[in-house]
């Protein structure tokens, strides 16, 4: 805040970090005392996604939000798979960060509309179709899960630029829908189909 004040840093923002682990009096209680400091650009919730179980975190972050003002952004830190995200959204959530598009990517995981593939899978070593039907990223429109496969399988470098680009155009780009229906107040009806589309 000094620095700000001074003129260093002004395109940054600085955010209170409320830490608690999945224990309801000591989130409440570190959410109300940093929530009371006006000066903040928005507020954290951290510490999880740590290897509670998901409803656990999904419980924690819904108790959370509730002391947390409504007129500054709620950014969850280090979460998570796609279901995650839409689940944190629901409960209130506004920004996330995460390593798991380019992790899993390198690993071999790649995220689609309709969930998971798994390229290290032999069914997808002569696959003619892309990644995902549904998505317009580079790597989708120019490459094959065949081709996928076989850049992975050769350790070729290719396999993680194409696999992280694609990871990671899913990931910004079922944000920008979620934002659209929220918007649009279709929230509920985008949720219902994110769910249908992975036969959940």
């Amino acid at each position: 805040m000094e620095q700000k004040a001074k003129g260093i840093g002004t395109h940054q923002n600085i955010f209170a970090i409320i830490q608690g682990g999945i224990d309801k009096e000591f989130r409440k209680m570190s959410a109300e005392q940093l929530c009371a400091l006006t000066d903040y650009d928005g507020f954290a919730i951290g510490g999880l996604s740590v290897g509670e179980l998901n409803n656990e975190m999904y419980d924690t972050v819904e108790w959370t939000t509730q002391f947390m003002p409504k007129d500054k952004p709620r950014y969850l830190m280090g979460v998570g798979t796609p279901e995650d995200l839409i689940e944190n959204i629901d409960r209130g959530v506004d920004m996330f960060d995460c390593v798991m598009p380019t992790r899993n990517a390198r690993n071999g995981t790649l995220f689609t509309t309709f969930g998971r593939v798994n390229i290290r899978n032999a069914k997808h070593k002569e696959d003619p179709s892309p990644i995902d039907e549904a998505c317009e990223c580079y790597t989708c429109k120019n490459h094959s899960r065949g081709y996928l496969s076989h850049l992975y399988r050769s350790g070729e470098m290719t396999y993680f630029r194409l696999a992280s680009l694609h990871n990671l155009h899913y990931y910004l780009n079922l944000m920008r829908e979620a934002r659209v229906a929220i918007l649009n107040d279709n929230w509920v009806q985008f949720k219902k189909e994110f769910y249908t589309k992975r036969g959940k």
